[in-house]
């Protein structure tokens, strides 16, 4: 069984488990049941993560809920071609690897990354003033300032034109880069900054925390911030551990609902 709890360092998704051990288990495995079961397992417990990343591209045109299964899929891809062997750890792999199956959904079926109409425009004059501009300038192509002079543009005019025009030709994470031996372009991307998330969750939840009664605060204060355990506060205020216990549950689910009614 896969590790929840005891772990010495705190995970930056830290409603997954270490699975380190796991997927070196996996990666010995031949296909089978044992096998299938251990990968089911393996993406169960990162879904949470992959969903995580799913909401941050929400608001651009798709449902939530197809987000959801774009990002499941990237997961999936993900735990099957993770090699622990690489000596990277998943996340670092997993992180790319699903958003990169997310941006694909965009950029293959739909403009849903609402680019501004006037950048379109540019888009498409500074496209069709490269093409024309090419004809003329054999051996290499136009320079900004040629294609602003030619279309009637300014030179930042252009380069927004240009980065839109990059915009629908991503590579893959999994693309080989050239000059290398089989070394892919995801495997160059650095890990995500815990901090991250972190900063997200802390502001979300500041405004309920300041909601909360002031004994409420204060516990959390002496358990989270403190590291004080439930006896040792209980001891302090005066009041039972078993109390507590029963108020940190309780601001637990108020904080929870209201974050989720927030956020939802």
């Amino acid at each position: 069984m896969m590790r929840t709890a005891g772990r010495t360092k705190p995970h930056p998704h830290d409603d997954a488990p270490d699975t380190s051990a796991a997927f070196a288990r996996l990666s010995g495995l031949p296909q089978g049941p044992e096998r299938k079961a251990l990968r089911d397992e393996l993406i169960q417990v990162w879904l949470p993560m992959a969903e995580r990343i799913a909401v941050r591209f929400r608001g651009r045109g798709e449902s939530l809920e197809d987000l959801y299964q774009v990002a499941a899929l990237g997961l999936v891809k993900a735990v099957d071609h993770y090699d622990p062997a690489r000596g990277h750890a998943f996340e670092a792999y997993a992180v790319p690897t699903v958003t990169g199956e997310i941006k694909r959904h965009f950029r293959d079926h739909m403009w849903t990354l609402h680019v501004p109409r006037r950048v379109q425009d540019l888009r498409n004059r500074v496209r069709r003033a490269a093409k024309e501009l090419a004809q003329t300038t054999p051996g290499r192509a136009p320079t900004v300032e040629e294609i602003a002079a030619y279309a009637h543009l300014t030179a930042e005019e252009v380069r927004a034109g240009m980065e839109a025009l990059e915009c629908f030709t991503a590579l893959s994470l999994e693309a080989e880069m050239p000059g290398t031996d089989g070394y892919a372009l995801g495997d160059a991307i650095g890990g995500v900054d815990p901090a991250f998330d972190t900063v997200v969750d802390r502001v979300a939840a500041q405004p309920c925390l300041m909601a909360l009664p002031e004994r409420e605060r204060t516990i959390l204060y002496l358990r989270f911030f403190r590291g004080m355990t439930q006896s040792c506060i209980a001891r302090q205020l005066g009041i039972s551990q078993m109390h507590v216990s029963r108020l940190l549950s309780g601001c637990f689910a108020r904080l929870r609902e209201e974050i989720l009614t927030e956020t939802g």
